[in-house]
């Protein structure tokens, strides 16, 4: 199962978003505190939609808390920094995924001890940042995508007409 890091996220219809993500991919969400929101915020709750419920979710005091938690943990930091593009490294099944907040990213002093697992979604020109619910979709459907969408449903089906 792919893990999703949320570092201090700020604006809860991302994390909402996120949160029906992983769900609708069986991926789990970590949320590292402080958060810019209560979590029980009716903005995350409504991104989310009936969803919420059913999200596998963690919520750590702080970055240290998730570390102690996940001992060991294979962890990927997307990052305007990274060395590697998002789609030139191999996603473990357990791995986590690491976003930072969405004013400022991870910190430096988190990011310079991880430089080889640092990745990068490219994009053109002085662009600061891509959405944050925008970013982390793109990067787990990809570590899915390494990993045969395992679980997953990827037949299509027409509910009234046939192809």
């Amino acid at each position: 199962m792919i893990n999703i890091v949320l570092y201090e996220p700020e604006m809860p219809a991302n994390t909402g978003n996120i949160g029906r993500t992983c769900v609708a991919t069986g991926a789990r969400l970590h949320l590292i505190e402080p958060m810019g929101f209560r979590i029980n915020d009716k903005t995350v709750k409504r991104a989310g939609l009936d969803y919420w419920d059913k999200l596998d979710v963690t919520i750590y005091d702080d970055y240290a808390d998730f570390l102690e938690k996940n001992p060991g943990a294979k962890i990927y930091m997307a990052t305007t920094k990274a060395h590697h593009t998002y789609t030139e490294v191999n996603y473990e099944d357990d791995c986590y995924i690491m976003f930072g907040k969405e004013s400022a990213g991870i910190p430096e002093e988190i990011l310079v001890n991880h430089e080889d697992t640092c990745i990068r979604i490219p994009m053109v020109g002085d662009i600061r940042s891509l959405n944050l619910s925008n970013s982390a979709a793109t990067v787990l459907y990809e570590a899915l995508r390494q990993n045969g969408f395992k679980d997953m449903n990827c037949e299509g089906k027409l509910h009234r007409l046939e192809w």
